[in-house]
């Protein structure tokens, strides 16, 4: 990464292990998508959800060249499951932003103005079936 990892944790105490953690996830996601420039991670316990306990709530943004990925999860009572999941979808969307990069995903052309495909017109040579007298 050109950025060096940003790390935040809000609303709670912070642990070297907590942070140790998020910067293997990271360093994964460096290897899967070497053209990553930057990384931040942001984790809060808000105080909003008294009736269903803590949950956790975990952002990432990645920058990548010519584009930035946002992944929010808010939905875990345990902030390593919660990272679990955010760093799953962080890994999915630069998966799917590679896959559009090296023009794997096929893209549709304008078909405004085409011409239609010769013999269009005679259903028996489009279908192979006569149409009803």
């Amino acid at each position: 990464m050109q950025i060096p990892l940003q790390i935040t944790i809000r609303d709670m105490p912070a642990s070297a292990v907590l942070e140790e953690h998020i910067r293997d996830k990271a360093a994964k996601l460096e290897q899967f998508y070497p053209a990553l420039i930057g990384c931040r991670v942001v984790v809060e316990l808000p105080h909003k959800h008294k009736q269903h306990g803590k949950l956790f709530n975990v952002r990432i943004d990645l920058t990548v060249p010519g584009s930035e990925i946002a992944i929010n999860r808010d939905q875990s009572e345990d902030v390593y499951v919660a990272l679990r999941d955010a760093f799953d979808a962080a890994n999915r969307k630069l998966e799917d932003y590679g896959r559009r990069q090296r023009g794997d995903v096929k893209t549709h052309e304008n078909r405004t103005g085409e011409a239609e495909p010769a013999g269009a017109e005679d259903p028996e040579q489009v279908t192979g079936i006569p149409p009803l007298q």
